[in-house]
């Protein structure tokens, strides 16, 4: 089990989750993390963050204690994010919206968001509604994800009609087939699969478990699961980014700001040289820190100023 920190400062003001979790009031929303619940070895409460078990329900309970979800759950062995990071990118990317709307940031569901790879758990378009009351369209190549994705969506009374997931037909395709003709987006966002094989997807399960003091960290079981489409693709995270960035010329017209979660600092410099070779207006990027991890979002249009400004 892990010391829980006072304070994670280093997540977005805006964050619900900067605050140390409150276990008594998440199993007051959610009477089944009780009984993964212990004391640690610095004498807090907390979860044994290395149980697969134990961090679903978790996300279960913050779900339903900070953004009302009252059904939700993933098929075992998809992928079960934690929840602040997911949060800091919503709100990051808030910021980036305000910065076109003299400082406001626009809500309602007429600020329609395109999620590519939605997963199976749908934590960005619930996080993203449920705080800014914004629509989503959901996207993955996975139909196991897609049910699931779907199920949450349809279940949940808040989340009605704010939610569409669509299939993508197309293995080798990011928003072709998608994106519909005459479709608009505010915004894209995407955390793509980082590792470029499954042998170093395998190393990193490794590297997570060796830190989270599992024992049998040769042979480890993801704490946060995850399918072969959402750990790993050809080519790593650079190959996925650059294959949107070529796709994303097509809808340049349709889309404001596409983005992307880049997580390898060293394949910066090389999406610049090919977002520069697509001929976007604008590029900005902006770091967030998740616990030890350091990720950033890299944003571009094609909208020139005047072209913003219309919009």
């Amino acid at each position: 089990m892990e010391k829980a920190g006072s304070e994670k400062s280093t997540l977005h003001l805006r964050n619900k989750h900067r605050s140390r979790y409150d276990f008594k009031t998440l199993i007051e929303s959610c009477a089944e993390l009780a009984h993964f619940v212990g004391v640690n070895k610095y004498g807090d409460e907390s979860i044994d963050f290395a149980n697969p078990d134990a961090v679903k329900i978790l996300n279960k309970a913050l779900l339903k204690h900070f953004y009302q979800i009252d059904f939700w759950d993933i098929p075992e062995g998809y992928l079960c994010p934690p929840i602040p990071g997911r949060a800091d990118y919503i709100h990051y990317i808030a910021d980036l919206l305000a910065s076109c709307h003299q400082q406001n940031i626009p809500t309602g569901k007429k600020v329609k968001v395109l999620d590519i790879g939605v997963g199976a758990n749908c934590v960005y378009p619930i996080i993203g509604h449920q705080e800014y009351g914004w629509s989503f369209v959901g996207s993955d190549i996975d139909e196991v994800a897609i049910r699931s994705a779907k199920n949450i969506a349809d279940v949940n009374p808040s989340l009605k009609n704010a939610i569409e997931i669509r299939l993508q037909s197309s293995k080798s395709a990011i928003f072709k087939h998608i994106i519909h003709k005459e479709e608009r987006f505010e915004l894209t966002i995407c955390n793509p699969p980082f590792h470029a094989s499954a042998a170093e997807a395998q190393a990193g399960s490794q590297r997570k478990a060796r830190n989270l003091g599992h024992k049998n960290y040769a042979k480890p079981i993801l704490n946060f699961g995850g399918q072969h489409s959402e750990l790993w693709t050809k080519g790593g995270e650079l190959a996925f980014v650059g294959q949107m960035i070529e796709e994303s010329k097509l809808f340049k017209n349709q889309c404001f700001w596409f983005t992307s979660l880049v997580s390898k600092s060293e394949n910066l410099p090389a999406i610049y040289a090919m977002l520069n070779r697509a001929g976007v207006a604008e590029t900005r990027t902006n770091n967030m820190s998740t616990g030890n991890k350091i990720t950033r979002i890299v944003a571009w249009t094609f909208l020139t100023a005047a072209e913003q400004a219309a919009w």
